[in-house]
């Protein structure tokens, strides 16, 4: 087999013409960059399986993205889809089968270079919400892409409310047949990608209505595009919404339904049917189906956002070594912009963060395996804690890592601003994120209902879901470091993480309780206290992310160098936080004002004590210059060159210049007689 012969060792383990000033940070780095590449990847093995199957890929012109800057966005459309159908048969070929190892890393080596995207959603969702024979029939065809799906649900007025969709589904007993209406004109759908230009098949989500009552938002597989021609089914009206920000490889579409008519056995009907008569029967928990929403969030943290993030600290701090400004010390060569502490306090945070984010990765994909198995035994009792965590942590790993993409762009100067850097393209799509699987404040007062809930069981004594088990502790005290090696200490950082998290979540339920004791209803008396319960689930969001990173060091006990490093990026993340939200950490006087002067100095002294280590600690995330395609952040340094050689490259220096003879002669014209 082909990946068999691919390269099993780090694609920058090659001897090449390095850069002398990123050269040497290489140089007797204290811990072994390797293991820490296997811990990123979850064990050597997969490190393995990794790099043959990007060898594999990168080795294939056809998944090339020399050219991905210069291309426009139908180019990258079509680009991305020849690239998707050209991997599928690829696989194929090569034995790498659906569940196999190879295939979640050949999506990662060419994420954001495939198109059907949502496609994949579109199979997801009659895995999760269609019976036996929905799937027997829609599944094969989808895998094989003889059908494309898309998943219809956001309205051009309505996203994160369900409840208020408009579309319609009713429900005709003489023909056996639901009847498909866009009942205004916000009623469109609007966003769904693969619908722009692709999809052919569509699950489409619209209230139920039987002989006259509604029954709320059901799911329906509707044929929007002919098979042979691509044209529009009858009573449908679909295109793509224009330019967006990111996403190129998306054709981001709108869909509009006039009395489109499917057959009954087109609503998934795995928790409701229709039954022939025109009567509803449910069966089945629909509780299983928030999994498949969960699932979603926990791959799309690790694979996209983090990744992304990992990707724009890489490009950063190798820049940072090789571009050189001003002197540290008059009279001495221009320094590295590294050894600045302004720059490592822009970019050792965001690094900091990549480390953190991927432990807490590791628990909640633990905690997600848990509910699954439990759920298959119809015990949802894990479902509640899952869905408060996911969404929590899909908040704060969205906002964080999107602000610090931007962090690292502008820390690279003017050329961060150049496409050839990578950076503003990173930057699009994790704002997207922010949007996309559901909406960050949405989300966050989800989590902050669940919050409410638990501190409300934890009153009266009951038993708590293990995240939230701190609501027992009723005190908390002050702050007790004494000097400055304190603020290292993990227990004192996490403790005050802690207390932020529990002060802010029963400040929230005071405030409520005490509006609805004063005759507000308990709807506006909860929109007056949004603000304060977003603030508290964030809070809380922050205090798991601390935690489960001290828990993860643990592990290490026996790998001094590697947990010392770790460490120290956790000690960082900790200080950092607390010395960016000091306002809060010094309510009800928990931190002094001498002891936050206390957490700033021990911070910028870590800043320094990393400084040794981060050119390694990116290393370590092992990507090779293909999968970056980055001017700014190849392994070797040559920044200039390449950023010149990749310049050389657009189509603005090989084309006919007509500006020049339609616009610019005749004016230049009358200079040549008075020149």
């Amino acid at each position: 087999m082909e990946a068999q012969k691919a390269n099993p060792f780090s694609p920058n383990s090659l001897g090449q013409d390095v850069n002398p000033d990123l050269d040497i940070e290489r140089k007797n780095t204290p811990f072994a960059i390797e293991r820490l590449t296997n811990i990123l990847d979850g064990r050597a093995e997969n490190t393995k399986i990794r790099r043959e199957v990007e060898a594999v890929l990168q080795a294939d012109p056809e998944f090339s993205r020399e050219n991905w800057y210069f291309e426009n966005q139908n180019e990258i459309h079509e680009n991305a889809v020849r690239k998707t159908i050209y991997l599928s048969q690829k696989m194929a070929k090569l034995g790498w089968t659906e569940d196999g190892p190879e295939q979640p890393y050949c999506f990662r080596f060419l994420h954001g270079n495939l198109a059907f995207n949502i496609h994949t959603v579109f199979m997801k969702s009659i895995l999760a919400l269609g019976t036996d024979e929905q799937i027997d029939k829609w599944i094969p065809l989808a895998k094989k892409y003889f059908i494309i799906g898309t998943y219809a649900q956001t309205e051009l007025g309505h996203g994160s409310n369900l409840r208020g969709l408009e579309t319609t589904a009713t429900f005709d007993v003489a023909t056996q047949e639901f009847i498909l209406n866009m009942p205004s004109f916000s009623a469109m759908k609007w966003w769904p990608g693969d619908l722009g230009q692709t999809a052919t098949h569509a699950v489409v989500f619209a209230q139920l209505y039987l002989k006259g009552r509604c029954y709320g938002m059901h799911p329906f597989i509707v044929q929007i595009r002919s098979l042979r021609d691509h044209s529009p089914a009858q009573g449908i009206s679909l295109g793509d919404i224009g330019p967006k920000m990111g996403f190129q490889t998306i054709d981001n579409g709108f869909l509009i339904l006039k009395n489109v008519r499917v057959p009954r056995e087109n609503m998934l009907a795995k928790f409701s049917q229709v039954l022939p008569d025109g009567q509803y029967k449910k069966q089945g928990s629909q509780k299983i189906n928030y999994l498949t929403m969960i699932v979603i969030r926990v791959t799309m943290i690790r694979h996209e956002v983090v990744l992304s993030l990992m990707k724009a600290c890489t490009i950063a701090i190798r820049y940072s070594v090789v571009r050189r400004q001003s002197e540290l010390k008059p009279g001495d060569p221009e320094a590295k912009i590294l050894d600045y502490q302004t720059q490592q306090q822009k970019l050792f945070p965001q690094l900091a963060t990549v480390y953190a984010f991927h432990f807490v990765c590791d628990y909640l994909r633990d905690l997600f395996n848990r509910c699954y198995s439990h759920t298959k035994e119809g015990n949802f009792d894990l479902l509640p804690e899952l869905h408060a965590l996911a969404a929590g942590l899909k908040v704060i790993t969205t906002e964080y890592s999107s602000a610090g993409a931007e962090v690292c762009r502008r820390a690279c100067g003017g050329h961060g601003y150049s496409l050839l850097s990578g950076l503003p393209s990173i930057y699009m799509n994790l704002v997207a994120s922010c949007t996309y699987e559901g909406e960050n404040t949405v989300l966050l007062l989800q989590t902050a209902r669940f919050l409410i809930k638990c501190y409300g069981m934890a009153q009266m004594g009951q038993s708590l879901p293990s995240s939230v088990a701190y609501f027992s502790s009723t005190i908390f005290g002050k702050c007790q470091a004494q000097e400055k090696k304190d603020f290292l200490n993990p227990d004192i950082y996490t403790d005050a993480y802690k207390h932020r998290a529990f002060r802010s979540i029963r400040n929230a339920v005071i405030k409520l309780q005490h509006l609805v004791q004063s005759g507000k209803a308990q709807h506006e008396a909860w929109n007056q206290c949004t603000v304060q319960l977003a603030r508290a689930a964030m809070a809380h969001s922050h205090y798991i992310v601390v935690q489960k990173f001290t828990e993860a060091l643990e592990k290490f006990a026996k790998e001094s160098a590697i947990q010392r490093v770790l460490k120290n990026l956790c000690d960082l993340f900790a200080l950092h936080g607390i010395f960016s939200n000091a306002g809060d950490f010094m309510q009800d006087g928990y931190f002094s004002t001498e002891q936050i002067d206390g957490v700033t100095e021990t911070y910028l002294d870590l800043l320094a004590v990393i400084r040794r280590d981060a050119v390694p600690l990116v290393d370590a995330f092992d990507f090779s210059d293909a999968f970056l395609n980055s001017a700014l952040g190849s392994y070797d340094g040559h920044v200039y060159q390449r950023l010149y050689e990749w310049a050389k490259k657009s189509p603005a220096n090989h084309q006919d210049n007509r500006v020049f003879k339609t616009y610019l002669k005749p004016l230049f014209q009358n200079a040549l007689s008075k020149l």
